[in-house]
């Protein structure tokens, strides 16, 4: 593929930093990226609010700081928490944009991957409806495949990992139940993009 042919692909795919075939959302919470910072990571994340309650729009919610911390009694753990992903994959595998992908969004926390530290400075972060440890659905991996090799005509990117592998210890998402191996295949990149210990 030319370099022509490449960019001309780009750009029926994404408005700036905007994913066309995602429905966009602007969040509040997101801030510049470090100069000369290079968008070279994806980082795959779950979510569910609360945990293990899917459907909704809580998610949405919090992302947006819009959130009732009275919903629900398990909201109380995260009272103000302010957060937000680029990407939210729901179970049907409907997606949702709220951070532009060319700006930093609050997703890793404190995190280093391959010899980089603070990872919301060069990563984009995709959250799975799910729940760390639990299965995903096949239409979020449908979505999740085409989501990455967009992003990747758009941005260098070099890897893929977990939130769990970023912040080892202090996350555990996506967890055990992703299917790691079956991304790989679906993407057709290379081993050395990917996590060690994957399956």
């Amino acid at each position: 593929m030319t370099e022509r042919a490449a960019f001309s692909g780009a750009a029926t795919l994404w408005r700036g930093g905007w994913y066309r075939f995602a429905r966009a959302l602007p969040s509040p919470n997101f801030g510049a990226r470090p100069a000369h910072a290079q968008v070279d990571s994806i980082i795959i994340h779950s979510i569910s609010l609360p945990p293990g309650h899917y459907g909704g729009d809580a998610v949405q919610r919090l992302f947006m700081n819009c959130l009732d911390w009275e919903a629900h009694p398990w909201f109380a753990q995260i009272r103000g928490l302010e957060v937000s992903a680029h990407f939210y994959i729901r179970r049907d595998g409907q997606l949702w944009q709220f951070v532009d992908t060319d700006a930093r969004a609050w997703h890793a926390g404190k995190s280093s991957w391959r010899g980089c530290e603070n990872c919301n400075d060069t990563s984009i972060g995709i959250e799975l409806e799910g729940l760390e440890g639990d299965r995903f659905e096949a239409m979020q991996y449908e979505t999740l495949a085409s989501l990455c090799a967009a992003i990747a005509q758009r941005h260098p990117i070099a890897s893929i990992a977990g939130h769990e592998h970023v912040a080892p210890g202090r996350k555990h998402d996506p967890g055990p139940g992703f299917d790691w191996p079956g991304l790989r295949a679906a993407l057709g990149w290379p081993a050395s993009a990917f996590p060690e210990r994957t399956g």
